[in-house]
């Protein structure tokens, strides 16, 4: 017996997130660094949570499903939005009348920024020390 389950993956600057879908009741199950953590103690800002939702609250699908989330790299906000773009595209694998809502609301959208490298003689990326002229 296979386990019906649906697959997504997120990215943002350097965070990585791979995304499950199964079905059930609403819980998430968070995976970082392969080490099991409890999801509202990782992420205590509310910010970072309703950002994550966000996708299940746009389609209606909160309690239809278990979320088992697998994040490495980068900060809370950057894996917020990783995980946010992997549910988005894990619900479209689940079903592909919902795109134009997602892609609407932004959700199907990979944020491209990246750090900018550091360049020598500079301090970082574009910080310079203090000119004088004597």
């Amino acid at each position: 017996m296979s386990i019906v389950q649906y697959y997504g993956t997120g990215k943002r600057k350097t965070s990585i997130a791979r995304v499950y879908l199964r079905p059930g009741k609403g819980n998430y199950k968070l995976v970082v660094k392969k080490t099991e953590r409890v999801f509202d103690e990782y992420f205590p800002l509310k910010r970072d949570k309703l950002t994550i939702s966000k996708a299940l609250s746009l389609t209606n699908t909160q309690d239809n499903f278990d979320i088992l989330i697998n994040i490495k790299g980068g900060g809370l906000s950057a894996q917020a939005d990783a995980i946010k773009l992997g549910i988005s595209r894990a619900l479209l694998e689940y079903n592909s009348e919902l795109r134009p809502s997602l892609k609407k609301a932004g959700l199907l959208t990979r944020d491209a920024r990246e750090k900018e490298r550091k360049k020598y003689g500079l301090l970082k990326a574009r910080k310079a020390s203090q000119y004088h002229k004597r």
